[in-house]
């Protein structure tokens, strides 16, 4: 194959007319200048300088071959050029997954942030499982995931993944208006012993983290519907079919629906992001600088208590977060109340 800076210096010493300027030109010395053309004659099988004692003339072959690499090497200093972008972080790919919460809370923003500082970067968002993600991010098909753990369900990651906390949440406790603990100044949770529970999937972290939690209380769950669709657990809860646990970032205000925090001492749901130790994608730092802050903005409209404290002690109705309203927000409509 022909060498591409062979092909450079030819253009150079038919542009300038001598093996010197040429040298010149490319910061070469002459004897490097007449190498490279001796290479290329021998590569190609052509004679591409006449030589005279006092000049070089090109051959009729070396000007059609000039000429016809012309647009190969522009298209490699192009290619020149997008490594030192690459290199630099100012364009790539960034390749991300989540799961389906941290896809409508956490990674919009996160991703609004970071095109704006990267907005020659190509992003791709994969939504799926942790399962699904955990697997892709160790093969190399995702650059960095974000998924979950349990208090109540504590896991160790592969050793070869990179994990930086993005987010904790507290658990939320959601019950139908009509359920005869609300309005209630206090509830303990043996007192949910012999309510309806709408759960997570059967094996799903979600669902261990409820039977653990009510196994620690004395009881189990019954369950009459599940479902791993945070809107549909609303619906159902809405409709007065059972009560359900919500991490912070499934629950909203709705009608129809009454909220507890259950506190920090009922566990947490911990938001992680997942890489590989790795890998060099010059991209990664900012992305999870980006999921990060975004997660910070999050947690302050998340620490707004949800409805009313119910696991020991005394406890009063509480102004109920809303869509897009921070803390700061939260407090004021308290305040005027």
């Amino acid at each position: 194959m022909i060498n591409p800076v062979h092909l450079r210096t030819l253009h150079a010493v038919i542009e300038t007319g001598s093996f010197a300027d040429a040298a010149r030109l490319l910061g070469y010395t002459s004897s490097a200048v007449a190498q490279h053309i001796s290479a290329l004659e021998r590569t190609s099988g052509l004679v591409l300088f006449d030589r005279e004692p006092q000049r070089v003339r090109p051959t009729t072959a070396a000007l059609v071959l000039t000429e016809r690499a012309q647009a190969a090497l522009t298209a490699l200093e192009q290619v020149e050029q997008d490594a030192h972008l690459l290199a630099a972080g100012r364009e790539g790919r960034i390749r991300l997954g989540a799961f389906t919460t941290a896809s409508t809370c956490i990674v919009p923003p996160a991703l609004a942030s970071f095109t704006a500082h990267r907005p020659r970067a190509d992003v791709h968002l994969v939504e799926g499982s942790p399962a699904e993600l955990l697997s892709r991010v160790q093969t190399g098909d995702l650059d960095v995931v974000l998924v979950y753990t349990y208090d109540a369900v504590p896991r160790e990651w592969p050793a070869e993944l990179a994990v930086e906390r993005i987010f904790t949440e507290e658990l939320v406790l959601m019950m139908p208006i009509s359920n005869s603990l609300v309005g209630q100044p206090q509830i303990r949770f043996h007192e949910l012993a012999d309510r309806s529970w709408i759960a997570p999937t059967l094996g799903s972290a979600g669902a261990v983290a409820l039977d653990r939690m009510c196994a620690a209380h004395g009881f189990e769950p019954r369950i009459v519907f599940r479902s791993d669709n945070y809107v549909v657990i609303r619906a159902l809860v809405r409709a007065g079919l059972g009560m359900a646990l919500v991490p912070q970032l499934a629950h909203l205000s709705e009608p129809g629906i009454k909220s507890a925090s259950l506190g920090r001492g009922a566990g947490c749901r911990h938001v992680v992001a997942l890489y590989r130790d790795a890998n060099r994608n010059p991209l990664l730092p900012d992305a999870l600088r980006a999921l990060a802050a975004a997660a910070d903005d999050e947690r302050l409209q998340c620490s707004a208590p949800v409805g009313w404290c119910q696991v020991g002690g005394e406890s009063s109705p509480l102004p109920t977060r809303v869509p897009g309203e921070g803390f700061a927000q939260v407090e004021e409509r308290a305040a005027h109340a």
